[in-house]
């Protein structure tokens, strides 16, 4: 910890006197050295993260580098209550078990085969974090995964990482899988249909692909997990969820009308925008509003408790203070510098500086988290759209390289932070920096190759 606290001031130093010398004005300097003062605490010391926002926007308000108008319009207050709502829609969800017996039905089809138990674990992780979000689909899967290893007495590690890997993926699909996603809707304009046609199928594939890999990687685990499922009858690979009294099969009516109807109206947003002469994404909001509205009529009694509980405040306060300094980068114009000296870059071949951006927007996500890179990029984005000096695929690639190469650190994604503090909470297992990084290779480079094939041919 001491050696930490004597390293910080040297980062947003270095980055400060760097922006000096790249040309940058001392006001824009300060704005960087802030800047890359709350990257450096958020990334040393994790869970002081929001402390160290709150100090940062104090330090950007007190040298006249923001103010109350300015921050109010960058902190994307959109996503937050957009997150806000599908935070509250999931969170009553969950208190209803709807996923559990989800999961529990699916899972029964697994079979005897431990080829075709680990593909439809991942397919669920794929989907279900396309359908929520990527926290609500590992808390659930992770879930199965733990209880599917103490039931076979197998090795709890790799089921882990594939359900990660999976759940990563698989956020990209949708708008609401991951918050990067929802980022990208609403400052490209971009909505649920658009990410159907161009994130949808990369991630299929993709998911099937990170499928085989882990299949030949972890060959030791699936002979070992298939001997243990040899024999055994399809309904031990699952955990009985108690049924409700008033559901089919287990599965709470109240939940599933809920969950299809954020659902349907998520999918139907863009229409129904154009029928009522809307602005883009309004509905997208509109809807969660509308849901979360739902779920805390139906709760009564207990709305205030659900709100309390199961809202994540700590993040979306992080994420509000966190944009804002962000925009400040952009208020300062020092995104407009970055832009122009990446320029001549985009400039270059597509089948140079597609793979390339990629990579960068990437590796940054898989060692900053990849939330911060992409907020970080968007306004570098923006201004180089304005000149027209990049296309529209760019908001894909850093929706790609934010979710695949998020597989490769435990930190590149909060869905791999919150796996290991499940396995960690409940002493079932470890793993360093340096232990994720080889199957991280694994869970992240497959995939990015179809990525960056997909956006080559787009």
């Amino acid at each position: 910890m001491r050696a930490k606290g004597a390293a910080y001031p040297l980062i947003p130093i270095t980055f400060g006197v760097l922006a000096l010398v790249a040309g940058l004005s001392a006001s824009q300097a300060i704005a960087t050295a802030i800047f890359t003062a709350i990257i450096g605490g958020t990334l040393l010391f994790w869970k002081f993260r929001l402390a160290f926002a709150l100090v940062g926007v104090f330090v950007l308000m007190a040298t006249r580098l923001l103010d109350v108008p300015t921050f109010i319009e960058f902190a994307s207050l959109d996503v937050i209550v957009f997150l806000l709502c599908m935070m509250t829609v999931i969170g009553f969800l969950e208190e209803r078990r709807f996923f559990e017996v989800v999961v529990d039905r699916v899972l029964e089809v697994g079979g005897s085969s431990a080829d075709r138990l680990i593909l439809i674990l991942m397919l669920m992780s794929a989907l279900s974090a396309a359908l929520v979000d990527e926290v609500t689909s590992i808390l659930f899967m992770m879930s199965s995964a733990i209880t599917l290893a103490s039931r076979f007495q197998v090795p709890l590690i790799p089921l882990m990482l594939m359900t990660v890997f999976a759940t990563n993926i698989g956020s990209s699909a949708t708008v609401v899988g991951n918050p990067i996603g929802v980022l990208i809707a609403l400052n490209s304009g971009y909505g649920f249909l658009d990410f159907l046609r161009w994130a949808t199928p990369p991630a299929i594939v993709a998911t099937f692909v990170t499928y085989f890999a882990c299949r030949s990687y972890f060959r030791g685990f699936m002979r070992e997990l298939d001997a243990k499922l040899r024999g055994a009858r399809a309904a031990e690979v699952r955990q009985v969820a108690t049924p409700h009294a008033n559901g089919v099969h287990g599965i709470d009516r109240t939940a599933l009308i809920v969950f299809l109807g954020v659902i349907g109206g998520l999918v139907l947003h863009t229409p129904i925008e154009e029928l009522l002469g809307l602005k883009k994404n309004t509905m997208l909001i509109g809807v969660a509003m509308v849901g979360a509205g739902a779920v805390l009529l139906i709760e009564r009694e207990k709305a205030r408790e659900l709100i309390e509980r199961r809202v994540d405040w700590w993040t979306l306060t992080f994420f509000m203070l966190f944009f804002a300094s962000v925009g400040t980068l952009r208020y300062t114009g020092v995104t407009e510098f970055i832009s122009g000296v990446l320029s001549p870059f985009f400039a270059l071949p597509e089948h140079f500086w597609i793979p390339a951006f990629y990579l960068v927007v990437g590796f940054m996500s898989a060692f900053m988290d990849n939330v911060l890179a992409v907020a970080f990029w968007i306004p570098v984005v923006q201004e180089l759209l304005a000149t027209g000096t990049v296309g529209p695929i760019v908001w894909w690639l850093m929706l790609f390289a934010g979710t695949y190469i998020g597989n490769l650190t435990m930190i590149g994604s909060t869905a791999n932070i919150v796996a290991i503090g499940m396995i960690e909470r409940q002493r079932l297992g470890h793993m360093t920096f340096k232990e994720w990084l080889k199957p991280g290779l694994i869970g992240s480079m497959p995939a990015s190759v179809v990525a960056v094939v997909w956006s080559l041919l787009n």
